[in-house]
């Protein structure tokens, strides 16, 4: 039993060091382009509304929400 205990405290520290060195969130600006995309078509944007669009979607912004309201209540600062 003991055994099978240290295998997986094994394949458990091995995930622990490697899961954060993978980039798996990492999108380049083709995947995003796609995705904008896709966007545009699923909203059957054409013309100037859709260059907004895509240039809104493809802006380096990492917060899909959008910038913060104001009066808005802050995250805490750590």
């Amino acid at each position: 039993m003991s055994r099978y205990v240290s295998r997986y405290a094994l394949v458990a520290a091995a995930l622990i060091v490697l899961v954060p060195a993978s980039p798996c969130f990492a999108v380049d600006a083709k995947q995003k382009m796609a995705t904008c995309k896709f966007g545009a078509d699923d909203q059957k944007l054409q013309g100037a509304a859709r260059n907004a669009f895509l240039k809104k979607c493809m802006a380096n912004r990492n917060d899909p929400r959008g910038p913060a309201r104001p009066g808005a209540m802050a995250a805490p600062k750590q």
